[in-house]
């Protein structure tokens, strides 16, 4: 089996790479290093993938369709698993043109690339984000979607729009997945737990938007992860699936895990809420249970103390990569 994964080097696209070539896969890995955070960081991601014969890691651009062609040209792709995008919700506000950009021009240059070689199986990363400033909870899939908060969710629900069609039109087995806030080792250093637990860790305040209140779906990878794999094998028609772990935390209950986890108090810098943040994800993952075989097993507290040891261990290989 062979598969094209854009977004290899990220977290999740590491992640997922890593598991496929385990499970006998031939991964070729799309990545264009994009500077939101440092190049360094995705390099150490894939630091034990480039050294597989089962894993090619290709430098370019979702965009550049010349380079999707080459990439194609060599054929035997069972599946296109679509990562890569700008992500992130507040910095989409400030850049709405570089989002729409990369995560619909590009999503199209992939779907005519799927198209054209006949490419049966294709996956497209979407996001809870969606979901807006939705009321009912928990979030099912059959829930109205049209009232994104901003252009980082437009641009996720456009893409499953694409995806239909492009499915409906040329027969391509499409499966849209809603990842709700994803956490783990190699998580994005932006991201609330990555970023909460470094600064707690350096004895710095930690940004707090809000009253404490805002609850979030967090989702280890590793559930994540065996999600994606599911919905590759199962791939057939359209279709959407939320992956979350279906147990929304408090973002002051977050704190007070990281700091158990940490073992040290967090200092809060407390701020007003963001514009484009919503007040509340959380999953049905019914349909995903059903159809996918789909069981998140990772508690919080677990997830969050396996995140804390890869974090001191990152760090100190880091510290001694610096003395060198």
């Amino acid at each position: 089996m062979k598969a094209l994964v854009t977004g290899a080097a990220g977290f999740i696209g590491s992640h997922l790479s890593k598991r496929l070539v385990c499970n006998g896969w031939k991964v070729i890995g799309l990545d264009n290093f994009d500077p939101f955070y440092s190049s360094d960081v995705k390099w150490n991601n894939i630091t034990d993938l480039i050294k597989s014969s089962q894993f090619e890691l290709m430098q370019g651009d979702i965009r550049d369709e010349h380079a999707v062609a080459s990439i194609m040209a060599d054929g035997g792709f069972d599946c296109i698993i679509h990562l890569a995008a700008k992500a992130g919700v507040r910095p989409s506000i400030e850049d709405p043109v570089g989002y729409q950009d990369v995560n619909i021009n590009g999503t199209v240059v992939l779907l005519e690339a799927a198209k054209k070689h006949r490419i049966p199986k294709f996956i497209f990363a979407s996001s809870s984000s969606v979901y807006g400033n939705n009321k009912k909870v928990p979030f099912h899939e059959s829930d109205n979607v049209d009232f994104p908060i901003s252009p980082y969710a437009a641009t996720k629900k456009a893409g499953e729009l694409l995806c239909y069609t492009y499915s409906y039109l040329y027969g391509i087995g499409m499966t849209c997945l809603r990842f709700f806030t994803v956490y783990g080792p190699r998580q994005r250093p932006d991201l609330a737990i990555h970023k909460f637990a470094r600064l707690i860790e350096k004895g710095k305040p930690i940004p707090v938007f809000g009253d404490g209140s805002m609850r979030r779906d967090f989702t280890y990878i590793d559930d994540i992860i065996d999600g994606v794999v599911a919905a590759i094998e199962k791939c057939e028609g359209y279709n959407i699936y939320n992956l979350g772990e279906s147990r929304p935390v408090r973002l002051d209950e977050l704190i007070g895990q990281i700091e158990t986890a940490l073992g040290k108090k967090a200092i809060l810098d407390r701020r007003p809420m963001q514009p484009g943040d919503v007040n509340q994800t959380y999953a049905d993952v019914s349909k995903a249970v059903r159809e996918l075989g789909y069981n998140p097993q990772t508690e919080i507290s677990e997830g969050l103390k396996r995140f804390v040891q890869w974090l001191r261990s990152d760090q100190a290989a880091t510290s001694r990569q610096e003395s060198v």
